[in-house]
């Protein structure tokens, strides 16, 4: 399984008691792929947890817990469809992959800063997060990695990729 040539991942440990079994991933999306200082347009988390004998509110033994989080433009982040655009780009990015949100939940978030005083030189800035877990209906987990890697590509910004298209470098 692979994912867009923008993202850029890393194993981190997973979170401890709140499952017997965890693995956890982190990712950055940037700019250019090939440029380390690139100029970061989201990031993540991707954490599998897994209870063999289940856990009641997971509806299921595998649940997989994510974090997206982005910077965007003032006017974006101002309008009040915002959140619902979100969680949609969440609900594509799994039916994208032919999954669907088994027992999903999960929050929108946006923030803006505003600077002042000695700060008051910095614009506006707007933090979106999308905070979303589902359960896994089989063991098969690339689906959701790459359900997760849509939703990164696209609170980044990104244009969709269709299967079988590799992206062309961007212009510097």
């Amino acid at each position: 399984m692979q994912l867009r040539p923008e993202i850029r991942l890393e194993e981190v440990p997973g979170p401890a008691r709140i499952a017997p079994w965890t693995a956890a991933l982190t990712a950055e999306v940037r700019a250019s792929r090939r440029d380390p200082e690139a100029v970061e347009l989201a990031s993540g988390r991707f954490v599998v947890l897994h209870d063999p004998e289940g856990q009641e509110a997971w509806h299921g033994t595998f649940r997989l817990v994510t974090l997206v989080r982005a910077t965007l433009e003032p006017e974006v982040g101002a309008d009040p469809m915002l959140a619902e655009v979100a969680w949609s780009w969440f609900a594509d990015a799994l039916a994208s992959a032919g999954l669907d949100a088994h027992a999903a939940g999960g929050t929108v978030t946006r923030v803006l800063s505003q600077s002042f005083g000695a700060l008051d030189e910095r614009p506006e800035q707007v933090e979106l997060e999308v905070r979303a877990s589902w359960t896994a209906r089989d063991e098969d987990l690339g689906p959701h990695l790459r359900a997760w890697g849509t939703l990164l590509c696209t609170t980044a910004g990104l244009p969709p990729l269709p299967a079988g298209v590799v992206p062309l470098p961007r212009r510097r």
